[in-house]
C-alpha cells in the first residue's frame, strides 16, 4: 500500500510539473480567447453561452475555460482551473474588446457613425431575393452539392454553419446549420484583412493614397526599414519577423490576446529579409496596416468613420461589425463580424470589378492588383486575398481568388463563372473538403 501512495504521489508531481512546463504559460492565451469568444458571440449574435461553448470554444486547450456573461455590465470572463481570469467587454459600435486590468471601462469612448440601410432586393438591398431559374444550372448537382457541404445527424465532421451561393447577382442556393439562419452574424477571422486591403483601396481610387510609397511610419526612418512600401505590407513580403503558429504562443497569439494596441506589434518588429525577397503570412501586418490606415484621418471619429461609410455600409453590409483593440483601432486582422448574405455582397465588389450598382468603389486595377501573384507567394497570395493561380484546389477554375479566415471561412470569387460562393464554419481544410466543394458548385454552372 505504502509503494501505491508512493507511485501515486510520484504520478501527481510529473503531472504538475507537466501542466507548470506546458500548460501554464498558455493559460492567459486560453482564458483570453475564450472570455473574447464569448463576449462576441453572446452580445453580437445573441448566441447562448452552451451554444458557444458547445461550438465556438470546442477547441483543444480552449475548451478548459470556465466562462460566466455578465448581461447588465455587458461582458463575460473566463478562467482556468479559477487561474488567470480575463476579461472581455461589449460596447454597442465597437464589439467586445479583451483587456487587461489596467484599462479604465469608464472612459467615454467613440463609435463609428453608420449609414442606413436601403430598401430593395438583394444584393442592393437587405429584401428577400426572388426565385430566378438560369436554364444553365444544374439544380440538381448544385442542391446535392451545398447539401453535402454540412453534418447530417450529431456528425461533427465537416460543421459548416453557413453557405451562400450567387450567380449572376442572384442567390441560387442557400443553407444553414441549425441555430443559424440569414440573419445570424458569423465571425470572418481572417477575411478581415481583405476588408483592411479594400478600405486601402478605396482611399486609391480617391487619391489620397499612394501602395507604392514607402510605408508612412515615422519609427521607422532611421533604419533599413524605411524602404518598406504600404505594397509590401499588403501583399506580405515586407521581411519583418514575424510568427504565426496558434498551436503554440507566438507573436499572433500574444497580439491578440495582450496586447493593448496591436498594430503596435508589427510595428516594432526588426527586418529579418529584403522587402519583396520573402512572404511570410502574418495578422500582425495587417494590423499595422489597420494603424497606417489611422495615420491618414485627422481625428479619430473620421477613421472610425470611414470603413463603414466608404466602404462597409456603402455596399450594404450593414451587418457587419468589425471590433477594436483596447488603443480604439480596427482589429483588421481577424474580428470582423457579418451574415453570410453580407459577406457575399463584398464578394460581389469584387465580382463586378469594385463597381456597386453604378458606382466606382474600388477601381478595375485595383482589383487586378488583389489578385495578381505576389512574386514570393509561389501563386498563392495577391493583397491580403488568397488565389488559386497556382492549382491549390485543383479542380477549380485558377482564376478564383479569395477571402479565407481560421476553421474554413471563404468567400471565393470566380469571375470565369460569374459566381460568389460563401461557406462559414467551423472546419478547415484538413476537415473540409474544400477542392471537391467548390468543384461541384462550379460544375452546376454549365
Amino acid at each position: 500500500m505504502k509503494r501505491i501512495l508512493q507511485y501515486s504521489a510520484l504520478l501527481l508531481i510529473l503531472l504538475l510539473i507537466y501542466f507548470g512546463w506546458n500548460t501554464y504559460p498558455k493559460l492567459d492565451l486560453i482564458s483570453g480567447f475564450s472570455a473574447k469568444s464569448v463576449a462576441s458571440g453572446h452580445f453580437i449574435d445573441r448566441r447562448p453561452l452552451e451554444l458557444i461553448e458547445a461550438q465556438d470554444n470546442d477547441i483543444d486547450l480552449v475548451d478548459l475555460a470556465s466562462n460566466s456573461i455578465n448581461e447588465v455590465g455587458k461582458f463575460a470572463t473566463a478562467s482556468v482551473y479559477g487561474i488567470k481570469e480575463r476579461k472581455a467587454i461589449y460596447r454597442e459600435g465597437l464589439g467586445a474588446t479583451l483587456i487587461h486590468d489596467d484599462f479604465d471601462t469608464s472612459q467615454p469612448y467613440l463609435v463609428p457613425k453608420r449609414l442606413k440601410a436601403t430598401p430593395g432586393l438583394y444584393p442592393y438591398g437587405d429584401e428577400k431575393p426572388k426565385d430566378t431559374l438560369f436554364e444553365n444550372i444544374d439544380y440538381s448537382k448544385l442542391n446535392s452539392a451545398v447539401q453535402n457541404a454540412f453534418d447530417t445527424g450529431n456528425q461533427k465532421i465537416k460543421r459548416s454553419r453557413a453557405v451562400v451561393v450567387i450567380y449572376k447577382d442572384k442567390i441560387i442556393a442557400e443553407k444553414y446549420a441549425k441555430g443559424f439562419n440569414e440573419k445570424s452574424k458569423i465571425l470572418g477571422w481572417s477575411m478581415t484583412k481583405s476588408i483592411t486591403s479594400a478600405v486601402f483601396g478605396v482611399l486609391a481610387q480617391q487619391g489620397k493614397f499612394d501602395i507604392y510609397k514607402p510605408a508612412p511610419i515615422p519609427e521607422w526612418q532611421n533604419d533599413e526599414r524605411k524602404n518598406i512600401t504600404t505594397n509590401n505590407l499588403l501583399q506580405m513580403n515586407s521581411g519583418l519577423e514575424w510568427v504565426e503558429n496558434y498551436n503554440t504562443i507566438c507573436d499572433a497569439t500574444q497580439m491578440l490576446f495582450q496586447a493593448e494596441d496591436m498594430g503596435k506589434v508589427q510595428l516594432e518588429k526588426p527586418s529579418v529579409y529584403k522587402p519583396n525577397m520573402h512572404w511570410n503570412y502574418s495578422s500582425g501586418t495587417t494590423n499595422l496596416l489597420s494603424k497606417i490606415l489611422r495615420s491618414q484621418f485627422k481625428t479619430h471619429q473620421e477613421y472610425l468613420d470611414f470603413w463603414y461609410t466608404n466602404l462597409i455600409d456603402k455596399i450594404g453590409m450593414h451587418s457587419m461589425l468589425i471590433e477594436t483593440d483596447m488603443a480604439g483601432n480596427y482589429i483588421g486582422s481577424s474580428y470582423g463580424w457579418a451574415t453570410a448574405r453580407d459577406w457575399g455582397k463584398f464578394g460581389l465588389l469584387y465580382l463586378h470589378q469594385g463597381n456597386w450598382n453604378g458606382e466606382q468603389i474600388l477601381s478595375p486595377s485595383w482589383v487586378r492588383y488583389t489578385h495578381t501573384p505576389t512574386a514570393t507567394s509561389n501563386g498563392r497570395y495577391g493583397a491580403q486575398f488568397w488565389l488559386n493561380a497556382g492549382g491549390h484546389f485543383p479542380d477549380v477554375p485558377r482564376d478564383m481568388y479569395y477571402c479565407s479566415g481560421f476553421q474554413g471561412q471563404m468567400v471565393a470569387i470566380i469571375p470565369s463563372k460569374e459566381l460568389v460562393i460563401v461557406r462559414m464554419g467551423l472546419k478547415e481544410e484538413n476537415g473540409f473538403n474544400f477542392n471537391h466543394f467548390l468543384q461541384s458548385v462550379s460544375a452546376s454552372i454549365h
